[in-house]
């Protein structure tokens, strides 16, 4: 959007965003936080700044965020080497130990200061607090991929507590575990996590923050964004290799949410600044929708 040259032009849009507003307004709205955006101190501006705005508008906002870079910053200045199983990290004990630092801690931590300094009111959670995420240790194919975990359940009473309250959940997805892996923390998928955190939810969103524009028709080609996918179609799309490697996660995210009750899903380029306020509060959006 450019940049309002009157006052009139700056009325003009927030008459622009009202419908949205009153749309979304009591609504819950699951955000996955990753990517660029979290790096570049410009874009993790923006999208603190858009959160705070949608709290102010009556959104339930959920604030799902990863970490991997800094996971891997870490991981090198202790001598571990990074390594990933089917695109998930292998996690073994004191691999563990770091994440759970790293994400429930600092990463958190830093995130939640942020959002306070914007003039938001945030809580910071991982999934063991409350044990509001509950798993058990990812088994595929016979591979071991150490403390990765699947979630088993998620416990809405304390997230329902924190939105009620009038907070921002900042959650880490890092989970307890159960049955053989009782008490044992466990590295959850972001994107995952999210999608399950939105089902559990009932959101009317989920908004998955990625480092593309969306879905491509033609990988070659930035212009031939899909904006609209029906579910039914996602098959086809991952058949004709329209929907491959990276994305291919991704749109499981946004499948797993949709059947477990969320009304759509968003795929949105998370290097554009306010990507979360455009998707939301203008005709033409962004990225592609998945419903």
């Amino acid at each position: 959007m450019g940049e309002p040259n009157s006052s009139q032009d700056r009325a003009g849009i927030l008459i622009h965003a009202l419908p949205y507003i009153q749309r979304y307004r009591g609504k819950t709205i699951v955000v996955k936080y990753g990517g660029n955006a979290m790096i570049s101190p410009e874009l993790k501006a923006a999208v603190i700044q858009d959160v705070v705005l949608m709290a102010c508008v009556g959104i339930r906002t959920v604030l799902v965020h990863g970490g991997g870079p800094e996971i891997d910053q870490l991981l090198k200045k202790t001598g571990k080497e990074s390594r990933f199983v089917q695109g998930l990290r292998y996690t073994d004990a004191e691999t563990m130990e770091l994440v759970q630092m790293v994400l429930a801690g600092k990463l958190n931590k830093d995130i939640v200061a942020l959002v306070q300094q914007a003039g938001g009111q945030a809580l910071g959670l991982c999934g063991i607090d409350g044990s509001f995420l509950e798993g058990v240790r990812y088994r595929s194919g016979g591979e071991d991929l150490g403390f990765v975990g699947e979630i088993t359940r998620v416990n809405t009473d304390l997230l329902e507590t924190v939105l009620n309250g009038g907070y921002i959940p900042v959650v880490s997805t890092v989970a307890i575990g159960t049955e053989s892996d009782a008490g044992q923390s466990l590295n959850i998928n972001a994107d995952i996590a999210a999608a399950k955190i939105a089902a559990a939810l009932k959101a009317e969103k989920l908004l998955l923050m990625t480092d593309v524009r969306g879905v491509l028709k033609d990988l070659n080609d930035p212009d031939s964004l899909l904006k609209v996918i029906y579910r039914k179609e996602l098959d086809d799309l991952k058949k004709q290799g329209v929907v491959s490697k990276g994305m291919i996660p991704k749109i499981e995210c946004c499948s797993l949410a949709l059947d477990g009750g969320v009304s759509r899903t968003h795929i949105i380029d998370g290097r554009l600044p306010h990507a979360l306020l455009i998707e939301l509060f203008t005709d033409e959006g962004i990225g592609t929708m998945i419903v």
